[in-house]
């Protein structure tokens, strides 16, 4: 388990699965496993030889583009860390997240993000552009130095490399920053792909930011691991005229969203039924609580189990999970049992409470973070006992099924981190 990597899981699918559809951007382009994995190797050798070191910051913002995608594999492939930022965000917010990440770089799309740049140039950060041509299929960089060929062909990538750099989305206090590793990345995305049973034959269509843990784990990574197929809206992202257009076109087996969304998409039903709907194995509800009438009216209108979840950007996204029909039912009101990791409701003393009362739930496993970035307050409340302690407080009922009732400081927040980011209708 401790060599475990996202490469290496990658890499494996590039060779079991080299001609199977990897990624889409809808209506232009299509790459398969094996041709994925031959950018995302370019690109990382031009970071490396534009002097990217492992252990590197690296901050991204993007819509949900190709370039994105590639460029957030390439980053970890160097051994660099990637904090992927909302292109939302004012210069301010862009200055403390690149600031409190110790960013070295910013790569974002051709058509710059102003407050970005501001922010960058503010703290002088070098900033670089980012674009995919689709014709030779290479990423090129802005400010290319002059490339090593296959550079990062003697990197091997170490489970202990912090691949990824996020923030708590903070909603009562300043954000906490949560280094990720190659081992707790790899570990939830093999917890994602087991949990729903995700394999080649599978295909999504991406809906969610993928700077955040949601869309990026569980959407895209834990598809590519699998070897299953991504396809990314032409708008960059959700869009709900385009949506089951995209579903049906590219053969969609499932897909995973925030309530927001679901009920966007059920209104969209409602006024604008689609001629038909592509056979889903699962729908997936995660980030916010699903009100039971929604997920009943989802079941109905589109044919297809409901599966709420449980995650957390300190445990790599998937920390619960109601199951797959084959695997039992799933319980509207709850966001289901523990997947590839412990879990436990303890008092404040750190004593494990019995089926039905509530208290702190309270995981641990190698998908969850060893601790926050320079937040020593931080790290002495949230790990006590040898668990990492969620804020949520909530009773394991007698099957082991997850039932959230509040937090301990502060109501759930139902917004998050897709309150601050633009869905077009």
């Amino acid at each position: 388990m401790e060599s475990l990597t996202l490469t290496a899981l990658l890499n494996k699918s590039a060779k079991d699965f080299p001609n199977r559809r990897a990624v889409s951007l809808s209506g232009r382009l299509d790459l398969t496993h094996a041709q994925l994995q031959q950018i995302v190797d370019h690109a990382a050798s031009l970071l490396i030889s534009a002097g990217i070191n492992p252990g590197d910051v690296v901050a991204l913002t993007f819509p949900n583009t190709i370039e994105f995608v590639v460029m957030f594999l390439a980053v970890i492939r160097c051994r660099a860390t990637a904090a992927p930022l909302n292109q939302a965000y004012t210069a301010e917010e862009f200055e403390f997240y690149l600031s409190d990440s110790e960013s070295k770089l910013l790569i974002m799309p051709q058509e710059p993000i102003l407050p970005a740049l501001t922010a960058a140039s503010k703290l002088k950060i070098p900033h670089v552009t980012s674009t995919l041509d689709f014709q030779s299929r290479r990423v090129t960089l802005s400010t290319e130095s002059e490339s090593v060929p296959d550079a990062v062909g003697d990197v091997v990538n170490d489970s202990s490399d912090v691949a990824l750099f996020l923030h708590t989305s903070g909603t009562t206090s300043r954000p906490k920053g949560v280094p990720l590793t190659q081992l707790n990345l790899a570990s939830s995305v093999l917890n994602i792909k087991s949990a729903y049973k995700l394999t080649e034959s599978d295909s999504t269509v991406l809906v969610l930011p993928l700077f955040h843990v949601h869309g990026l784990l569980a959407g895209l990574l834990s598809s590519l691991v699998a070897g299953a197929a991504v396809a990314l809206p032409a708008a960059g992202r959700f869009s709900a005229s385009t949506f089951w257009k995209d579903m049906v076109s590219y053969n969609a087996t499932w897909y995973t969203a925030v309530p927001t969304i679901h009920q966007i998409i059920l209104d969209r039903h409602v006024s604008k039924p689609e001629p038909a709907y592509p056979k889903l194995r699962f729908i997936r509800s995660c980030s916010a609580s699903l009100a039971p009438v929604i997920m009943e009216r989802l079941e109905e209108a589109f044919g297809a189990p409901v599966l709420e979840a449980y995650a957390m950007t300190e445990a790599a996204h998937l920390m619960a999970s109601n199951p797959l029909p084959e695997d039992g039912p799933h319980k509207p009101g709850s966001v289901g049992q523990p997947i590839g990791q412990e879990m436990a409701i303890l008092n404040e003393n750190g004593v494990v409470q019995p089926v039905g009362i509530s208290d702190e739930v309270c995981i641990r496993g190698p998908n969850v973070t060893k601790s926050y970035k320079n937040n020593p307050e931080g790290n002495k409340a949230a790990f006590q006992f040898g668990w990492f302690h969620t804020g949520d407080v909530g009773f394991l009922d007698e099957d082991g099924f997850l039932h959230l009732v509040g937090r301990i400081k502060e109501p759930i927040n139902g917004g998050g981190m897709y309150a601050h980011f633009s869905f077009a209708l």
